[in-house]
């Protein structure tokens, strides 16, 4: 069975996920890995990783699942805030609203990832709040991820999707 890797990752948290996944299946049957192309869709099956951009996917992958059409699926994301399986679950679900006609989702798995620097120094130029300490613990905490932990639970959901 062919499957293609398809992924986004601005800060290489998703890359990392796409990598993990591309050596634990068969190197073999792998037709395409890289960013959203026309060519991965000649494949079996279909790993799309994104980042979390406002809630859901990026918009290179946004606009690549709405080109499918009778694929099999397996979603993988990361997002900055992490921990909670609801948060995930509403992200994944806005992630499917974007799949074309017939698209079929065999698995997902979803993890915390590091921030850019860049939104730590956003979060130190808030008022002093308790959202403003949350964030920044929050920030902390996702510097470690993905984590050893991340890609185990990863490649089992990919072997459970088989």
């Amino acid at each position: 069975m062919t499957y293609a890797i398809v992924y986004s990752s601005r800060t290489g948290n998703t890359e990392m996920l796409a990598r993990a996944i591309k050596e634990a299946l068969p190197q073999g049957d792998c037709i395409y890995f890289g960013g959203p192309d026309a060519k991965a869709l000649e494949a079996d099956i279909i790993y799309l990783g994104f980042w979390t951009d406002k809630g859901s996917c990026d918009e290179s992958c946004a606009e690549f699942l709405k080109s499918l059409s009778e694929q099999k699926l397996f979603l993988f994301g990361t997002a900055g805030f992490g921990g909670a399986p609801v948060y995930f679950s509403q992200i994944l679900e806005r992630v499917k609203a974007n799949l074309g006609p017939g698209a079929t989702v065999t698995g997902s798995f979803m993890c915390q990832g590091k921030m850019p620097m860049s939104v730590k120094e956003r979060y130190m130029q808030m008022e002093d709040s308790p959202r403003r300490s949350a964030m920044l613990a929050n920030f902390d905490a996702a510097l470690s991820h993905p984590d050893a932990e991340d890609l185990a639970r990863l490649r089992a959901a990919v072997a459970q999707a088989k």
